[in-house]
C-alpha cells in the first residue's frame, strides 16, 4: 500500500511542477491546494530537499522548486525516498537486499520467484516520470 508520506510527496511535487509563476512555491499554498496537513507536508518537503529533488528558498518570497525537470524525476525514486524498498520481501530487493533467515535455497524458493515477478511488474509502472504521471 502506498503510504500517505509517498502520496503527499507525489502530490506536492506535481503541484510544484504545475506552478508556472517562475517563483518558489510556498508550502502554505501546496498544503492548501493539495489538502495536506501543513506540519506533515513540511517534514515531507524537508526530506525531498535533503534528497536533492527540491530546492528550498527562505524569506518573504521563499518556497520550493524542483531541482530536476519533471521528466527526470521517476515515481520509483520518490517512493524509495519516502518508504524505502519497493519489494514486498527483502530477498527480492535490489537496493535493500536481505537474505530471509528461514530460507535454505533462494534459487528454488517459490515465494521468492512470485515476489520477484511482482517487483518487476511494479517497477515497469513506477519507472514512469513525474511528467508521465501528470499527463495521465
Amino acid at each position: 500500500m502506498l503510504s500517505k508520506r509517498a502520496k503527499y510527496a507525489l502530490k506536492a511535487l506535481m503541484a510544484i511542477a504545475r506552478d508556472t509563476s517562475g517563483q518558489p512555491l510556498p508550502s502554505r499554498i501546496i498544503a492548501e491546494t493539495e489538502n495536506i496537513p501543513p506540519k506533515f507536508l513540511e517534514a515531507i518537503l524537508r526530506e525531498l530537499t535533503r534528497s536533492a529533488l527540491l530546492k528550498s528558498d527562505r524569506g518573504i518570497n521563499g518556497g520550493y522548486s524542483l531541482r530536476k525537470s519533471p521528466e527526470e524525476i521517476q515515481v520509483v525514486e520518490i517512493m524509495r525516498i519516502m518508504d524505502g524498498p519497493i519489494a514486498f520481501i527483502p530477498c527480492v530487493s535490489e537496493n535493500f537486499y536481505e537474505k530471509c533467515d528461514e530460507c535454505h535455497d533462494e534459487v528454488t524458493c517459490h515465494i521468492r520467484k512470485l515476489f520477484q515477478e511482482l517487483r518487476q511488474e511494479m517497477l515497469e509502472v513506477f519507472n514512469q516520470s513525474l511528467a508521465d504521471l501528470m499527463a495521465k
